[in-house]
């Protein structure tokens, strides 16, 4: 029997979008030619099933199609879990018959799980070790749920499982061995190494393993529950944290000034075209830039509705799905509504495996609420709920429809920018020119407004979700775990349509979504060790207390994850909860930096930063002596040298000497609070490329690396420019894909970290050189070279 050719019949005659099936067939011992079925219903947590309905239909459905089935066993677990909860058995054929993969089969005598450790390090069996994501967890509540014969099946094959997961046959296993196992390939290395230290610990001692990992109290501390983290009551006025700004401020200003510079470029340019200023120009100016707004503001829902369907396949749900999903999200939409007299936000729902939820439309009874099934696969109900709280933050507070229209705006300011850029009216076409740059400093002033707004926003929304919910810690924990999402997904395999797929969604939501993909990396490796506060202090003191920190953040649309934490802490704090993130000891261990070490330089880095600007400037100031005399070459010289030494100078400090550089941890070189932008570290990295840095690009020359504690992006640059990195995408990237090795090169921080590549040798003894100071060496001589040219001649 054809497996996939069952599933594909059954899920279209079954006609149920919600439900995934997975098949598996075996011939009965004593009728070859007769198959036992099993069927395992995957749906998605919170969907009530009407299990006897179901297994009627199975039965009058299956011998229709395919007589051949004697025996028939269903099992039903919610998705992104290992353990079936519900599961029976039916009988197709009166004549009795044994099958090999009866669970009622049992080996003679249960196996000696004592005898069986996967790690070298047998102080990890004992040792207090962080929670291990949610997957990992049900991948060893699924072993321990197996038979005592199914557990004998799949021991022997576990040591292969962790070597080399490809090679692993389920073929011979029992079907609910398989369906354990089966899944388990896909795990990348990171995982399958946390996976063997679980079940050695299982194996060691079951009973206290089931207790560290029972998820009523999964990531939690000793002897506390789920409920204790959160307020027993909603609704409680929490005071907003001090540094999140003021949300009527910041719309007012940001949407004034984005109107005004709208009024002005219009009115100049309709001037500049009538040959003058009027009366008439004057109005028609505003009657253009409030007609054109109004119309886009009102439109903007239906707009994006067919960009959503067009780009990520959005459908739109019902409450009821939601709820089925997640039961305290739909209670939360339902009383929120009924609280602010809300019409229902139309509810969306993306079918793409990375988290992320967003906001948009126009007022709120247009507003619409889409989210991901990632959403639901990484977050527990209460965490999902938190999520729902923050999109209807936005709703209430009117900032999605401020939103919009700020963008709109912005858009505008670029839009006119073009248009003088490229004018072709050869009569008006200095003047219009001229107006491009000013067009262009609005759109770039513009943008930052906009960004600045998309800060303050997100930190309302966080207060209002804190406040709706009485679970801050279950917002801080939504945060980091749809930051561990998207990377646990951005390294898995998938084809080619899926990634592109998936990174046009992270890129194209990015300013809407309630968590920024960028950054995702940093929350990423907080999750994977979030049961020590040691660890996540260390993680988040970089968005707290370095000053590179803020210069960082004025580029990106979501505050830093650090603040962001740190804010929900102290609403934790107000209610009298003992806090998810030790936020406390974070300010703590900030205050011991070295200040000097922090802020000394500070400026200075920013005068590097911008080395060759400045040296421009300095050579021009020099040659102003010579310029007043007629010596235009000389003036010239000196500025095209000031560029050059400036290049110099910056590259010492950027690329510095990379003999002997330390061996570190990816985990290690993102806890560095001294770390920035411009002062390369060098160091070592010992791990695997598991992927392209832009999934959804073929041609990519950046790679996803990641060791034992996380991963991070290596930036390759060829000698010959774009041209050299485009063919290092096209021909070479695809063969380090997947291979280990080491990888040498230059740790930068911004808001996301990532590794300055300068050469990579794999295990089988490729290397791959990057030149990244190359072309900033080779800028800065020719400038020289022509300076003195210049100068001499």
């Amino acid at each position: 029997m054809n497996e996939q050719e069952v599933v594909q019949w059954l899920e279209q005659a079954l006609a149920n979008p919600h439900l995934r099936l997975q098949a598996k067939a075996q011939p009965l011992r004593d009728s070859p030619k007769a198959y036992a079925l099993v069927i395992m219903i995957n749906r998605p947590a919170g969907l009530a099933l009407n299990y006897e309905e179901l297994t009627a239909w199975f039965q009058k459905a299956i011998p229709t199609r395919y007589p051949q089935v004697k025996r028939l066993a269903l099992y039903s677990r919610p998705m992104g879990q290992q353990a079936a909860d519900w599961k029976t058995q039916v009988r197709l054929d009166p004549e009795p018959t044994t099958t090999r993969w009866d669970p009622g089969m049992e080996f003679s005598e249960s196996p000696d799980l004592s005898r069986y450790c996967f790690v070298s390090n047998r102080q990890l069996l004992t040792a207090d070790l962080p929670q291990p994501p949610g997957l990992l967890r049900q991948a060893v509540l699924g072993f321990h749920s197996l038979t005592s014969g199914q557990k004998q099946e799949v021991l022997p094959l576990l040591p292969t499982l962790f070597r080399n997961p490809s090679t692993v046959s389920t073929v011979m296993l029992s079907v609910e061995a398989a369906l354990w196992l089966e899944p388990l390939k896909s795990l990348n290395p990171h995982e399958l190494r946390l996976l063997s230290v679980w079940l050695s610990r299982y194996c060691f001692n079951p009973s206290r393993t089931l207790a560290e990992l029972d998820p009523a109290t999964s990531g939690l501390k000793t002897g506390q529950t789920k409920r204790s983290y959160r307020a027993p009551q909603v609704g409680v006025s929490l005071m907003l944290a001090s540094f999140a700004g003021n949300l009527t401020a910041a719309s007012g200003v940001t949407l004034s000034l984005l109107f005004g510079m709208v009024f002005v470029l219009f009115l100049t340019v309709l001037g500049s075209l009538e040959g003058g200023f009027s009366l008439g120009s004057f109005i028609f100016a505003i009657l253009l830039t409030l007609a054109f707004n109004a119309l886009i503001f009102f439109l903007s829902p239906w707009l994006m509705d067919w960009i959503q369907h067009s780009l990520y396949g959005t459908e739109w749900v019902s409450l009821a799905e939601i709820g089925r999903r997640s039961p305290e999200s739909a209670e939360v939409i339902q009383r929120v509504c009924r609280q602010y007299k809300l019409k229902q936000p139309k509810l969306g729902l993306i079918r793409d495996q990375n988290p992320t939820a967003f906001t948009y439309g126009s007022l709120p009874d247009t507003a619409r609420i889409v989210v991901s099934e990632g959403l639901f696969t990484y977050l527990e109900d209460e965490e999902v709920a938190t999520v729902y709280a923050h999109e209807l933050g936005h709703v209430i507070h009117w900032d999605f429809a401020v939103m919009t229209l700020a963008s709109t705006l912005v858009q505008i300011l670029y839009l006119l920018y073009v248009y003088m850029r490229d004018a072709r009216d050869n009569g008006k076409r200095g003047s219009l020119r001229s107006l491009a740059l000013v067009a262009y400093f609005f759109y770039v002033a513009g943008s930052y407004l906009l960004l600045y707004l998309s800060r303050v926003r997100e930190y309302f929304a966080d207060h209002f979700a804190a406040e709706t919910t009485g679970n801050p810690n279950g917002l801080s924990r939504a945060l980091v775990k749809i930051a561990y999402g998207i990377v646990q997904e951005g390294e898995r395999e998938q084809d080619e349509e899926t990634r592109q797929r998936s990174a046009r969604l992270l890129e194209g939501t990015r300013a809407l979504g309630i968590y920024d993909a960028k950054a995702a990396v940093m929350a990423g490796t907080a999750y994977r060790v979030a049961s020590d506060p040691g660890q996540v202090g260390r993680v988040f003191l970089w968005d707290l207390f370095n000053p590179w920190a803020w210069w960082m953040e004025l580029n990106s649309t979501h505050p830093l994850t650090g603040k962001r934490v740190r804010a929900l802490s102290t609403y934790a704090e107000q209610l009298d909860l003992p806090v998810e993130f030790d936020m406390a000891s974070v300010v703590a261990q900030g205050k011991q930096l070295n200040r000097q070490q922090l802020y000394g330089n500070f400026l200075l880095d920013i005068l590097l930063l911008n080395a060759e600007w400045l040296g421009a400037i300095v050579g021009a100031l020099l040659g102003i002596p010579a310029l007043q005399v007629g010596f235009y070459e000389m003036f010239a010289g000196l500025t095209l040298m000031g560029v050059g030494l400036g290049l110099l100078l910056k590259m010492t400090v950027m690329y510095p000497s990379l003999e002997n550089p330390p061996a570190l941890t990816v985990l290690k070189a993102m806890s560095n609070p001294y770390a920035s932008p411009l002062r390369g570290l060098p160091m070592q990295l010992e791990g695997r490329v598991i992927g392209r840095g832009d999934p959804g690009y073929r041609f990519g020359s950046d790679l996803k690396f990641q060791d034992e504690t996380g991963m991070i992006f290596l930036r390759y640059a060829s000698r010959f420019g774009p041209l050299g990195n485009f063919l290092f995408g096209a021909r070479q990237a695809g063969g380090v894909i997947g291979q280990e090795g080491s990888a040498v090169g230059w740790f930068r921080r911004g808001v996301a970290p990532y590794l300055d590549l300068a050469r990579f040798q794999s295990r089988h003894g490729q290397l791959i050189t990057s030149y990244h100071p190359f072309w900033q060496a080779m800028w800065a001589v020719l400038l020289l070279v022509v300076a003195l040219l210049v100068m001499l001649f």
